[in-house]
Order: C-alpha cells, then sequence, then structure tokens
C-alpha cells in the first residue's frame, strides 16, 4: 500500500532543505508545491511577521472522500535546530543517520513525510476517507510561536495528532505539562570590594542564600523546577550590583503549578528583603497542560488503527511541551505521537525507515476509520 521508494525520497529531500526557526521559507514552499499538486486547499498565514521569520503557518485542507464524520487535523513543525544545515543522510542497516558533524532532522521531518506518503497513497489509489485539515507549523523550536500565533477560527478539526515524540511508534502522549517560563533580576548597590565593602549589596549572595533553599529538579511525580542560566558581576574587585536568572516550572497540575512558582518566588522576596535588594520577578506561562483517558474518541481511533498494523498502544506522560499543548488549548483535543526518532537535538540522532513506513500506514488507517 505505502510506496517505500518515494517516502524514502520525501525524508531525503526534505532534511536536506535548511529550514531553521524563522528561516523555513524553502521547506515552506516545498510543502505548499505537494499540497497543491494532492489537489488540496493550501494557504499561508502570516505568522512569520508577527515572529520575524521568513514564512508563515502552513495550512490545508482536503475533503473527505464518500466519509461522513470527523475532521481530523494532521501537524508536523517546519523548524529544526542547530546544527541543521548541510545535512547528508545516510542509511545503514535501515536506520537513517546524519553522515556529517550535523542533526539528522528528523525532528521533525519524520512528521512530515509520513503525512506526505499516506496523502499520496490514498490520492493514487483512490481511497475513500474522512475530511482532514493539515497544519505544518513555524518556529516550534524557539517557543511554539507557530501554534501560538495560529489566528482565531483557523483550526476546523474535531480532533487530532502531533507527530513530534521520541521512540517507535505505537507511543501516545496522553498527558503533557503546563510550564512557566521565571525570568529573576536581583538589583544590590555596587561599592570597592577592598576599600569600601560594607557600603555595597552583594546581589550574587543574595541569589546564593535563595537558591540553597529553593527546590530543584524533580518536585514530585507532576512537577519539576529548574535555575538554568545565572550571569552577573562587572569585576573580582567590584560588589556586584545585578544578577539575572532563568529557570522554569512545569507541571500536570495547573495548581501544583502556580504554586510551586509562587514557592519560589517568595524565597526571592525573602532573600531581597533581607539584605536590602530589589527583586524582579517575571513568570510567563508558555503553554497549557493536557490529559486524556483511554476512552476517548481520539483516543480509540488512534488504538485501533494501530491494532490494524498489529502494533499495541503505548499511553504515555511527557515532561515536555509540543504543538499539541497549544492545539489543546486553542479547542482541538490533540495527541503527540511518536514517529520513531530517537536522540533528537543532537548529532546522534537517529530514525529507523520502518518507523516511517509504518506511521505512513497509521496516518491512512485514522484517516480512513
Amino acid at each position: 500500500m505505502i510506496d517505500e521508494k518515494r517516502l524514502e525520497q520525501f525524508f531525503v529531500e526534505m532534511v536536506k532543505i535548511y529550514s531553521p526557526s524563522g528561516g523555513e521559507r524553502k521547506l515552506a514552499d516545498y510543502v505548499k508545491n505537494h499540497l497543491q499538486k494532492l489537489g488540496l486547499e493550501v494557504k499561508e498565514d502570516n505568522t512569520g511577521e508577527k515572529t520575524g521569520g521568513n514564512a508563515g503557518n502552513i495550512i490545508a485542507y482536503l475533503p473527505g472522500k464518500n466519509k461522513d464524520g470527523p475532521t481530523i487535523l494532521f501537524t508536523a513543525h517546519l523548524d529544526r535546530v542547530e546544527p541543521g544545515e548541510n545535512i547528508e543522510p545516510v542509511q545503514g542497516d535501515g536506520i537513517f543517520r546524519s553522515k556529517g558533524e550535523t542533526i539528522l532532522a528528523a525532528d521533525d521531518i519524520s512528521g512530515i513525510a509520513p503525512i506526505f506518503e499516506a496523502l499520496y497513497t490514498i490520492k493514487d489509489q483512490g481511497l475513500d476517507h474522512y475530511p482532514v485539515q493539515l497544519v505544518f507549523t513555524v518556529s516550534e523550536e524557539v517557543g511554539l510561536l507557530g501554534a501560538k500565533n495560529l489566528e482565531e477560527g483557523t483550526l476546523k478539526a474535531d480532533f487530532g495528532y502531533a507527530f513530534d515524540s521520541n521512540g517507535p511508534v505505537g507511543n501516545i502522549i496522553i498527558k503533557g505539562p503546563t510550564h512557566n517560563s521565571i525570568k529573576v533580576k536581583i538589583k544590590g548597590k555596587a561599592s570597592h570590594a577592598g576599600v569600601s565593602p560594607e557600603e555595597g549589596i552583594n546581589a550574587i549572595k543574595v541569589a546564593s542564600v535563595a537558591l540553597a533553599e529553593i527546590e530543584q529538579g524533580r518536585i514530585d511525580s507532576e512537577t519539576t523546577s529548574n535555575i538554568g542560566t545565572i550571569k552577573g558581576g562587572k569585576a573580582r574587585n567590584v560588589v556586584p550590583d545585578e544578577v539575572e536568572m532563568a529557570g522554569e516550572v512545569r507541571s500536570h497540575d495547573p495548581e501544583k503549578l502556580s504554586g510551586e512558582t509562587e514557592k519560589m518566588e517568595n524565597i526571592f522576596r525573602k532573600a531581597a528583603e533581607k539584605y536590602g535588594a530589589k527583586l524582579e520577578f517575571e513568570a510567563e506561562n508558555l503553554y497549557p497542560s493536557f490529559e486524556f483517558s483511554a476512552e476517548e474518541e481520539v483516543v480509540k481511533r488512534c488504538k485501533k488503527a494501530l491494532e490494524k498494523l498489529g502494533k499495541e498502544a503505548n499511553l504515555l506522560a511527557s515532561g515536555g511541551g509540543s504543538d499539541a499543548n497549544i492545539f489543546n488549548g486553542k479547542g482541538v483535543p490533540t495527541l503527540n505521537l511518536a514517529t520513531g526518532m530517537e536522540k533528537a537535538h543532537s548529532t546522534d540522532e537517529y530514525i529507523p525507515f520502518s518507523d516511517l513506513v509504518d506511521l505512513s500506514k497509521l496516518i491512512v488507517n485514522i484517516l480512513r476509520d
């Protein structure tokens, strides 16, 4: 049913197209060209103008053929992390890797290529199918910006599937966390460290007192906390008057997220007050959480499609965010499905070709039953 040679060609061609966050133009044009060949209604939104990129989200629609039922969303992202230029994909023992000192960009070409192959298979074989909406987002890797900037009313699907998780085909992310980004600035007072240190307020000391008290790492089974960067000070002989830190809190429980964020702020504030420093604390929610039971339609349809492939569904929780979080927040129940990719965001990234084949078949099955 699946044309494996064509699927391989799609994958190889697209990983070679340099498509960094904000610079997705060439890949966006490639995607638009194939969608138009397939006869889909295709448009590009103005997200690039909003984010400073050179391309917008690609949105397409294919009416159902002889099928009354739900409109199903499929989504994958166009951008990749660095180093992602001049990729040379090689295949050995059925596994694709990068030949050089680059990523492979299976994240997220391993989502796009199977969507293409599934649609070409349906068209070439004249198969009945449900209506499908496609959304290929930009700037996912730098804060899910493409999904966040979709205009109100763009999404028309009843439920959907994002193809952007690691592991073998059959892994289904049914639970994802909500995430607060944290920015902290402590303002002390500069003075000469050798002549008049008592006149200064050491911002680094204030930060260290707070950090010693803040619980970091895994807080509980649903919650994590981390201060990831810290910078401050001007010279070894100057009492540092400013420190900036960046961190995050994630949780599957929005109340725990709020509570842990508030606890962190209070600890920083208490330390600042103790030493007479000033505190600026900013928390921004980057995306909402989601959770599905095994009995919900979006899960049951995927499980049934997997059964036709002879595969069992593996229902999982994730500690990371994806476009699925945003689409759920916009009212479209969306799962994040594994594509087979492993070690994404590293030069050791790889993917078995068999997973690309299985995912193509899975997409056809979802669309047809």
